[in-house]
């Protein structure tokens, strides 16, 4: 039943998204109008369990993140909450039957973000980085196919690659604040705070690869959701050749950005592609 709460859960979600990620709300806003609100429904999840390990600092965080599970395996199991970001999740992974071990697998990298602050080799971070955005990938994927599972499996190699693509650039770009602010560092070639050009164009070269194989997917995706993910894929693609040009000792000083007009060029781009048949 779409009830009036249900419309204001989703609506909750939105606003999360819209505030704390105009970029990801732009590509969503791409996304087939019944889509939208269900990637809504995922990013409001996602980013809530993200605030409670990398923000409320001075708060008890283990508490925090420990009754924020309790309350989504009681709505998991009866199908509502009275957080109304938590609620749209729950109607999303019902609707579109997101397996809970991708949410879980998400909560493990969110809460070893509360307990482990080094990774001394790449098996560590590839764990961390499947949890903390290859299944975030995947749980969109479920909502991209619409249920259709040999779509799914078709493309779920791709989609694996383009969230760690993604996280990987999330972790080359905020290196300073991830170093500094949380002293976290999760690439293993940085286990002594070691960042140089060297360790930068060999993490590059990894992104890179992932890029192009996550880019096949892309192109496999239905036109419901093809631009929007592509637009993403447009924008962190530019991120990582501004942060290829970026000295070593520049990424560790100041967080690189992609500005507005860039964004807006990119926007245009992922629009004609599309209209012209080129993805």
């Amino acid at each position: 039943m779409d009830t009036l709460y249900n419309k204001i859960s989703f609506k909750t979600s939105r606003i999360i998204t819209k505030n704390y990620s105009t970029s990801f709300y732009t590509a969503v806003s791409m996304l087939a109008p019944e889509l939208r609100s269900a990637i809504h429904g995922i990013y409001g999840f996602v980013r809530l369990a993200d605030e409670i390990v990398d923000t409320f600092l001075e708060s008890d965080q283990e508490h925090l993140i420990n009754k924020f599970e309790e309350e989504l395996k009681y709505a998991l199991k009866n199908g509502i909450s009275m957080n109304p970001a938590l609620h749209s999740f729950v109607l999303t992974v019902r609707k579109y039957q997101i397996p809970e071990l991708h949410i879980y697998a998400f909560l493990k990298s969110m809460r070893a973000d509360l307990r482990k602050n080094i990774y001394d080799n790449s098996d560590e971070t590839s764990e961390y980085v499947y949890g903390s955005a290859e299944v975030v990938g995947l749980m969109c994927l479920k909502v991209f196919v619409e249920g259709n599972p040999e779509k799914y499996a078709e493309l779920e190699e791709s989609a694996r690659k383009l969230g760690s693509a993604f996280q990987k650039v999330n972790f080359l770009r905020d290196l300073k604040v991830d170093m500094e602010d949380l002293n976290r560092t999760y690439f293993a070639e940085m286990k002594h705070n070691e960042f140089n050009e060297e360790v930068k164009t060999k993490l590059i070269k990894e992104i890179e690869f992932e890029f192009i194989e996550a880019r096949k997917g892309i192109l496999k995706l239905p036109n419901t959701s093809k631009i929007a993910v592509y637009l993403a894929f447009l924008y962190y693609n530019k991120l990582l050749r501004k942060l290829k040009k970026t000295p070593a000792k520049r990424i560790l000083s100041a967080r690189v950005r992609v500005n507005n007009t860039t964004k807006f060029a990119l926007y245009f781009k992922a629009y004609t592609s599309y209209k012209l048949n080129l993805i």
